[in-house]
């Protein structure tokens, strides 16, 4: 295992760290972890040198936490860093901060919490837990023992990262970014700022939910990585393309298999800062290229369109048609689909007025478009 600095903290960091949102689970019920495979995986990694776990207040359906506490019985809480979140979305008050930390401690059967992160936040989370005061609680909480570090996992566009960031000062960080999201959310921008200050940057979606761990890739895709003579699979140049940046701490990986684990132990093992060469550079950009023209329509997500008269989510409806045709996951895309837009907002609500095509700068055919999306969004996938 190679390890890292964890910014400013005389702490370092394994390279890979354990993510406990996407746990091994019978049938389809996400609340029902198979909990003798998540313990045989999760202590695994850890006697392999896995030293970050990460879960979260609502994972598997509130279950993760209490799995993660059972998990690191018999001597292995001693040997990691714990991460959990407080779950902002459902914070009034104070008193609400309160009640979930003191449960978040007795689901993890532990008397502290190593690393403590504001979950999720966008603008609306992040105004309302400045205004209750946030850090005076959290200086509170911690002078009492409750948790060490305070960090942020953050989810909305750069300008309120940057707000964010500068508002206290935190820890550690968690952002998604990997090679596709260079200029998404906080972005490469972000990870740079952040570091500068010497606050540790957690990757999450390193994988892109594991669109880029696919193998083999799209064709068109594949053919790069083919021509490279490292023989890495799609993931281990997601991966080693994160390692490669001294500013990333430690990235997350939510491993469902053993065998994802033993694959991302034997990545870790050799991945590190400096691992790619110029050339091996270029070829990611190439995929990002390649990807790219995958897409299924050529939305920039500049919402020139918004507001739609009639409440569709142009921008997110077509961000989930372009995922799961550029990377061959129409399951996971329609599962998206259903989950994160309501039925209010889902392409089908189109009355085909025109008026977001008068105002789309890339004069797409935006009302065919959502027809196309809402179809394959929606329809039946044969076995």
């Amino acid at each position: 295992m190679q390890y890292r600095n964890f910014g400013k903290l005389d702490w370092q960091v394994s390279a890979l760290g354990f993510g406990a949102m996407r746990l091994p689970i019978i049938g389809e019920d996400s609340g029902a972890i198979d909990e003798p495979e998540a313990t045989r995986m999760i202590r695994h990694a850890i006697d392999e040198g896995v030293n970050y776990v990460d879960t979260a207040w609502g994972y598997h359906r509130e279950n993760s936490e209490k799995v993660i506490g059972r998990v690191l019985q018999d001597g292995y809480r001693e040997k990691v860093r714990l991460a959990t979140k407080m779950p902002s979305w459902l914070i009034k008050s104070q008193a609400d901060m309160d009640y979930h930390l003191e449960e978040q401690l007795n689901r993890l059967q532990t008397d502290h919490i190593d690393f403590y992160l504001l979950h999720s936040l966008d603008r609306s989370r992040w105004e309302n837990l400045r205004d209750l005061e946030v850090f005076a609680w959290a200086e509170k909480q911690r002078a009492a023992g409750k948790f060490r570090y305070l960090g942020f996992s953050f989810h909305d566009k750069y300008p309120v990262f940057d707000e964010i960031l500068s508002a206290y000062d935190w820890d550690f960080c968690q952002i998604q970014y990997n090679y596709m999201d260079i200029h998404e959310q906080a972005g490469m921008k972000g990870l740079r700022q952040a570091a500068e200050r010497g606050i540790a940057v957690v990757i999450m979606e390193g994988l892109q939910g594991g669109n880029l761990a696919k193998d083999p890739a799209p064709p068109e895709v594949q053919k790069i990585f083919d021509a490279s003579d490292k023989g890495w699979t799609p993931a281990e140049w997601a991966l080693q393309w994160l390692w490669d940046q001294p500013e990333v701490a430690v990235v997350l990986s939510g491993m469902t298999t053993m065998e994802q684990v033993e694959q991302n132990l034997a990545t870790a093992s050799k991945g590190g800062v400096g691992t790619m060469s110029e050339e091996d550079k270029r070829l990611v950009l190439e995929v990002q290229k390649v990807y790219k023209t995958l897409k299924a329509i050529g939305c920039t997500a500049c919402e020139y369109c918004l507001p739609c008269p009639s409440g569709v989510h142009i921008p997110r409806v077509f961000d989930m048609w372009n995922s799961g045709v550029m990377y061959g996951v129409q399951k996971s895309a329609q599962r998206r689909y259903n989950t994160f837009i309501a039925p209010e907002n889902r392409g089908d609500m189109c009355v085909e007025c025109g008026q977001c095509e008068t105002l789309c700068p890339q004069q797409l055919e935006i009302i065919e478009g959502l027809k196309k999306a809402h179809r394959y969004l929606t329809e039946p996938i044969e076995a």
